[in-house]
């Protein structure tokens, strides 16, 4: 399959991108969108499922940070979490902030169910959005 390398290179770039280290899948998804490399919706889709998984290693990471009984942070944290809830992850796209929030939501141990959803959701909404964008460019050029 001549799109294996490809997509496992936009797999990895979106995956660091979800993390604190530089994957740049912007760039990546945008440049094999204008290359005609595979598929919009595939692309789209690798891109998704590799941010996504990026976003569920730091709800992971942040499970494994033990609980202080009081913390001026955790307070704060507590208090923005209610607010929102699990659908503060739909900006868990966002450079550095959605990092932390993935971690924050693993810490504050909100419910996998939700996590999930807005997460996935959130990051899905991005890359259509980055696809939709880049395509459309791509039209109004010809």
């Amino acid at each position: 399959m001549t799109d294996a390398l490809p997509l496992a290179s936009l797999l990895a770039s979106s995956f660091l991108s979800a993390t604190l280290l530089p994957g740049n899948s912007e760039l990546v998804l945008t440049g094999m969108l204008l290359g005609g490399v595979s598929k919009p919706w595939l692309l789209a889709l690798t891109a998704t499922i590799g941010n996504s998984a990026g976003g569920v290693t730091n709800v992971i990471l942040g499970r494994l940070f033990p609980m202080r009984s009081t913390s001026r942070w955790r307070d704060r944290a507590a208090g923005w979490l209610s607010r929102y809830g699990a659908a503060a992850l739909l900006l868990s796209w966002l450079p550095v902030i959605g990092d932390l929030l993935c971690v924050l939501a693993g810490w504050m141990r909100v419910a996998w169910g939700p996590v999930l959803f807005f997460l996935c959701l959130g990051k899905a909404l991005r890359y259509m959005l980055i696809t939709v964008v880049t395509l459309q460019g791509m039209t109004w050029w010809q």
